[in-house]
């Protein structure tokens, strides 16, 4: 068994957050790409990414703001923390808090509304 500094273990090949919720050992990711309202900033830590770079997985924290929204390779996300706001181009909303569960799928496009700094664990295929 291994563990880094950030709190990830690795046993027998399984890379293991111990608190997803609670670690603060995060790199800053910078700004949101796309800001519409507001200065969204973010960070995470990245679990387990595939030497070709197409699998990643880990923690993504945002801070509140508005911005537009594209999801380029498809993503499941469990919201670990805050609520945030996102809305399809065709209107349709989502509105996630602690517990939610969604799958993004590649192609995804519209906007986001961070209302209360979110942290998920995500999975990106």
């Amino acid at each position: 068994m291994t563990e880094s500094d950030a709190g990830v273990t690795s046993v027998a090949g399984v890379a293991a957050i111990a608190d997803a919720v609670g670690v603060d050992a995060l790199e800053d990711w910078g700004p949101v790409e796309r800001p519409i309202e507001g200065e969204s900033d973010t960070s995470g830590l990245v679990l387990h990414r595939d030497p070709d770079g197409r699998f990643e997985c880990g923690v993504w924290v945002c801070t509140p703001g508005r911005w537009e929204c594209r999801i380029e390779r498809g993503e499941f996300c469990q919201f670990l923390a805050g609520r945030a706001t996102y809305v399809h181009d065709s209107g349709d909303l989502l509105e996630v808090e602690p517990g939610t569960a969604a799958y993004f799928p590649a192609g995804w496009t519209g906007e986001c509304t961070v209302q209360e700094t979110v942290r998920k664990a995500y999975v990106i295929e």
